[in-house]
């Protein structure tokens, strides 16, 4: 069965869950867990050589998640994350190589920026929707605030320092499509393969997307 294309990785979800993964036995439970309590999408970072078999397992047993890849720095990552099943891409950063591998893979791509010099040069490429990593060390929410005057057309994902505290403050303001974080992902809930907590904090998290809908 062919999934569905995904047209904007902001659109799927007010909250990706960032997971690093030292087990793919873990990947298609923790899925099934995070896609029950209503988050979809799953960015499965690839910090660990268990990354790319964990995106193989979701993108074959998981069907109603949109499992993508993280951490992507290099072509051969592009290419790798897709060939397992990534239906989007994530990147900390971005360089032209980078750029031209993850417009040709055929997926959506989130480049990470920090500086408004990165995100008028993405724009200028025709790239409107970016990750902002990270987040809270780059500037935060009122950084963000101050790049929706000037640069209106570009939309956000911030990832880095996000938790169930400053989630909505983010999500408030009109430039941020969704955030990235861990904070459904206790480290001893997932050592305990706890995923009826998982589920439970992935609920509390999906609630956002009520408390921040926009027209």
């Amino acid at each position: 069965m062919t999934s569905a294309p995904v047209a904007s990785v902001l659109n799927l979800a007010p909250v990706i869950p960032v997971i690093v993964l030292d087990d793919a036995a873990d990947a298609v439970p923790l899925a099934r867990a995070l896609v029950a309590g209503g988050l979809p999408a799953i960015e499965v970072t690839l910090r660990t050589p268990a990354a790319m078999e964990a995106i193989r397992a979701i993108a074959a047993e998981v069907p109603d998640a949109v499992v993508g890849a993280g951490t992507v720095i290099t072509a051969d990552a592009v290419a790798g994350s897709v060939k397992a099943g990534a239906r989007f891409l994530v990147s900390p950063g971005w360089t032209e190589a980078l750029l031209t591998a993850m417009r040709d893979s055929g997926v959506p791509f989130l480049p990470g920026v920090s500086t408004t010099s990165e995100v008028v040069a993405l724009l200028e490429r025709g790239v409107m929707e970016m990750k902002f990593f990270p987040a809270e060390a780059a500037g935060g929410t009122a950084y963000l605030k101050s790049l929706a005057g000037p640069l209106p057309e570009a939309r956000f994902c911030p990832t880095g320092g996000i938790t169930a505290e400053n989630a909505l403050s983010y999500l408030a303001l009109p430039n941020v499509g969704c955030v990235g974080g861990t904070w459904m992902l206790p480290a001893d809930a997932l050592a305990a393969k706890d995923w009826d907590r998982v589920e439970s904090l992935a609920r509390e998290a999906s609630a956002l997307r009520e408390t921040t809908r926009r027209p």
